[in-house]
């Protein structure tokens, strides 16, 4: 099987086209045999076939081509493959027309000219007419003209080897029409004066120089150049006609040797597989993330795929001892490496820059620019259009150069736990680490990933004569990031980050220690514009600086966030920053954290009372238009309010420390984060009591036991609660006793202690009655009912729920209403009123999904299942009871999910 593509695009059997259907699946067919053997993106394939703006279809209609041409590729022994991020067309590279006249062309640059004739000739014949026949559009149309223009360098190439062998007479009268065709071109000019001189033609060859100078000085104000003046010359004297030398280009080998200890990597190797058709492909990552090691494995992995040679530079972006390297001195460089002599090579670097691109372009070459500072240190070092690919490592992400060159990116990430191990192992040998896989394991883990890291400590034990795999873990354990320093800058991790640390302004580098003492995990532009001090928007220009050299990574919430070896290098490096200007850092972030959670929970239960929370006038502060974005707020904030409770702590900021537990408690409850819930309430109870407010300390021992009793740990909750009741009572603070008999209710009934349970609720209506919070008395009137209902008085539990509904009526409390709802669900279905019992459950689901109450939701949807299972509607139950366990499952409820799904896997109904 063949493919043509120099002509009409076909697919040939024994000569005989193939039908391959449609314009448009000929142009998938085509788009992929132009890489062959090279993963096409997806996205790229779009646009090859439908241009910038596809169609919605587009994506399934290309599946749908890709699906018929797999089936005629089959028959003939080939494929079209799916790869990471798009498709290849496996079909050998001598069975594509294209390809094969490339290779000829190749072959013959390496050749002497009387042997270059035949295999230009060859190739030339190939072509059937215009490339890419049958095809429209504007990549058809754009890539048809950069290979006529690869059709007439290679017939350029055939006359000058047809001339060097003085056949010049053969070239007369093709030579004569190419010159009407381009008047101007002067290797064309140059090689019809030689022809007509060759075949005895002076006259007419002197009369054409003298026309040709004419028009280069009336139209370009050029004079002619070397070539051209030298045939003139020939034909003045009359001397017989001598071309110049067709010197055999070097073919440059300039990759140093591959890694030998490589691991891992394959999705970073496929996307560098699908991506190698881009201008530019640019790996980026922190210093020690192995840059340098996945290019060149990349490189000498496809080494095939550049018959005309390697072209490699470091650039010395983030050298510890030298500034980076000037484009001239790189381009010189690769001058030499492509046969330029050192007298030729022009002394404006944008001179270089354009011979560069000259000598490379249509070459089938591989450029690796290694260790680039930054963009603007690349402009002249790209080779512009070249049937190779370049490769760019950079600690910068470079994103000049994926802008306006249309560089493709590939971040580079720790290794996983698997592949670092599997590194320390083959550089350590058998021979020690046999016996040790634990201490290996860890060694890995506290490696964080990183390549140099492994490479350090496995440098080290290599070299001790008494070397101890599992006394290194040990070391390695205890001294953190200083076991991996060295004196020697190359074999230190310390060192690595430091290049990039050097690059920064004093304001970055402050920023970037304040980012390894900043609480949680990650962290947001608002709060880290907090940490620093500064404008939102001056903290986003400076967090954009950070990730570009690799220092931070950004993820695709926004979000920044450190690796654990490079937040132990920025907190080394806070030891240069004073005290003070650390501690009010803290205390800004602090506050931040304290004021923005204290507004999201206003949102999620505007009912709560409102407690004398300090105020913050950080700029940035976020702003929550529903109860679902103070959801998501929290949900994206958790790691981080939780760390800023304990810094607070450790700092003895007593009232950022209650208060974040109690703007976390709405959260805590509706997303059943019921230990975080107690361990914020935990650290609070210590704070509460070094503030001199007696209703704040009631408030804080009431929730504590609230918390200890959700857990069941009901000893704890009572002496809490108790004690909560105790201090409210001994300052007649009746809110405070209403809240504690509330709570004090649930906690008995958690223990089945339900007529205890409807004493304190019952106590706690009284009060809020006498308060006259409307609210307030619906929520105590509903908690009445339903401890009435528990004990089965249906009539009375009835009674004060409907009650509390009609008080909720006007208010924007959506939470009260839906527990309600669901209490009268509960007292209906006790009742014997299955059919209206559903409809409080529909209103209490709906409720619940307004407010973001997925904890609740759960709990109804069961019990909706159960509702339904027992009216002989299984296909409904086991609906009900599939969503609950999908919920608990994601609450880490672990007991009430695995005990929903045995039941699904019991009950009837379709399965």
């Amino acid at each position: 099987m063949e493919l043509s593509l120099l002509g009409t695009v076909a697919l040939l059997s024994g000569g005989v086209p193939i039908d391959t259907g449609s314009a448009r699946q000929r142009c998938v067919l085509a788009a992929l045999a132009l890489d062959a053997g090279r993963v096409v993106p997806i996205e790229r394939l779009l646009g090859r076939v439908w241009g910038d703006e596809p169609p919605l279809r587009a994506r399934g209609n290309l599946q749908s081509y890709v699906s018929r041409l797999r089936r005629v590729l089959r028959h003939g022994g080939s494929d079209i493959a799916h790869r990471s991020g798009g498709y290849v067309l496996e079909l050998p590279a001598d069975a594509i027309d294209l390809h094969r006249f490339r290779a000829l062309v190749a072959r013959a640059g390496g050749v002497a000219p009387d042997a270059a004739v035949p295999v230009l000739r060859e190739a030339l014949a190939l072509w059937r007419g215009d490339a890419l026949g049958g095809l429209a559009g504007g990549w058809a149309e754009e890539e048809r003209d950069r290979l006529h223009r690869e059709h007439a360098l290679a017939e350029q190439e055939l006359a000058d080897a047809l001339l060097a062998v003085g056949r010049g007479h053969e070239l007369v009268l093709s030579l004569a029409e190419r010159v009407a065709a381009a008047p101007l071109d002067e290797r064309t000019n140059g090689q019809y004066l030689r022809a007509l001189h060759q075949s005895g033609q002076v006259a007419e060859a002197l009369a054409h120089y003298q026309d040709f100078r004419r028009r280069l000085v009336e139209e370009l104000g050029i004079e002619p150049g070397a070539a051209v003046r030298q045939a003139h010359r020939a034909l003045l004297h009359g001397t017989p006609e001598t071309p110049p030398t067709r010197q055999r280009v070097p073919v440059p080998r300039q990759l140093p040797a591959p890694p030998r200890h490589f691991a891992g990597r394959g999705p970073e190797l496929d996307r560098l597989d699908a991506a190698s058709g881009a201008p530019a492909v640019v790996i980026a990552g922190p210093g020690g993330i192995g840059k340098t090691w996945l290019a060149l494995h990349w490189a000498h992995r496809h080494l095939d795929r550049f018959p005309d040679g390697q072209l490699y530079v470091d650039l010395r972006g983030f050298s510890p001892d030298e500034a980076p390297m000037a484009p001239g001195a790189a381009l010189r460089g690769f001058l030499g490496a492509l046969g330029v002599s050192t007298d030729a090579v022009p002394p404006d670097e944008h001179a270089q820059a354009a011979l560069f691109r000259s000598l490379v372009r249509d070459k089938q070459l591989l450029v690796l620019l290694d260790n680039a500072a930054d963009s603007a240190q690349l402009t002249h070092l790209l080779p512009g259009e070249h049937g190779g690919t370049t490769l760019i490592t950079s600690r910068d992400r470079l994103q000049g150069l994926v802008v306006e060159h249309e560089a493709d990116h590939v971040r580079l990430g720790v290794l996983s736990d698997d592949d670092a191990g599997t590194v320390l192992r083959t550089r350590l040998g058998a021979a020690l680490v046999t016996g040790a896989p634990e201490a290996v394991r860890e060694i890995a883990r506290l490696c964080g990933g990183f390549p140099l890291a492994l490479g350090i400590v496995a440098g080290q034990l290599r070299t001790r004569p008494d070397a101890d795999v599992a006394a290194s873990a040990a070391e390695l354990r205890e001294a953190g990031l200083g076991a991996l320093d060295s004196p020697d800058p190359t074999a230190s991790l310390p060192a690595a980050l430091s290049w990039s640390r050097k690059r920064l302004t004093v304001r970055q580098t402050t920023l970037f220690a304040l980012l390894g003492l900043a609480p949680g995990p990650d962290i947001s532009v608002p709060a880290a514009a907090a940490l620093a001090g500064t404008p939102v928007a001056e903290a986003r220009r400076e967090l954009d600086v950070l990730e570009h050299a690799s220092l931070l990574t950004q993820d695709a919430s926004g979000r920044f966030t450190m690796h654990d070896l490079l937040r132990q290098y920025a907190i080394s490096t806070a030891d240069e920053l004073a005290p003070p200007e650390v501690e009010a850092a803290l205390r800004r972030v602090i506050d931040f954290y304290t004021a923005s959670a204290y507004a999201a929970d206003r949102v999620l239960n505007p009912h709560r009372p409102e407690v004398n929370a300090e105020r913050t006038t950080a700029n940035g502060l976020p702003e929550f238009p529903s109860p679902a974005a103070a959801m998501s707020w929290f949900d994206d904030e958790h790691g981080c309010l939780l760390a800023a409770q304990q810094i607070a702590a450790a700092r003895h900021w007593h009232r950022p420390v209650w208060e974040l537990a109690w703007s976390l408690e709405t959260f805590h409850a509706r997303r059943a984060h019921r230990h975080e819930d107690l361990r914020t309430w935990r650290t609070a109870v210590a704070s509460a009591e070094q503030l001199p407010e007696p209703d704040l300390r009631a408030t804080v021992h009431r929730l504590t036991g609230t918390a200890y009793a959700d857990l069941g740990l009901h000893d704890e909750a009572a002496h809490h609660l108790r004690l909560s009741l105790a201090i409210a009572q001994a300052s007649e603070d009746r809110t405070g006793q209403s809240r504690a008999h509330s709570a004090l209710a649930w906690a008995c009934s958690t223990r089945g202690l339900l007529t205890e349970a409807l004493d304190h609720a019952r106590s706690a209506l009284r009060l809020e009655e006498l308060l006259g919070n409307p609210v307030w008395i619906a929520d105590a009137g509903n908690t009445v009912g339903w401890y009435y209902a528990k004990i089965g008085d249906h009539d009375r539990a009835r009674e004060h729920c409907l009650a509390a509904l009609a008080r909720y009526q006007g208010t924007d409390e959506i939470e009260g209403a839906a527990t309600t709802h669901d209490s009268l669900a509960f007292i209906e279905t006790e009742a014997g009123h299955p059919r209206l019992a559903l409809e409080h459950y529909r209103e209490a689901l709906a409720l619940h999904r307004e407010a973001g109450d997925a904890v609740r939701e759960a709990n109804t949807h069961e019990h909706v299942g159960h509702l339904h299972h027992g009216l002989g509607d299984h296909d409904s139950a086991r609906h009900h009871w599939r969503l609950a366990a999908a919920l608990y499952q994601a609450q880490q409820r672990v007991r009430e999910a695995e005990a929903l799904l045995t039941r699904l896997d019991d009950a009837p109904g379709r399965r």
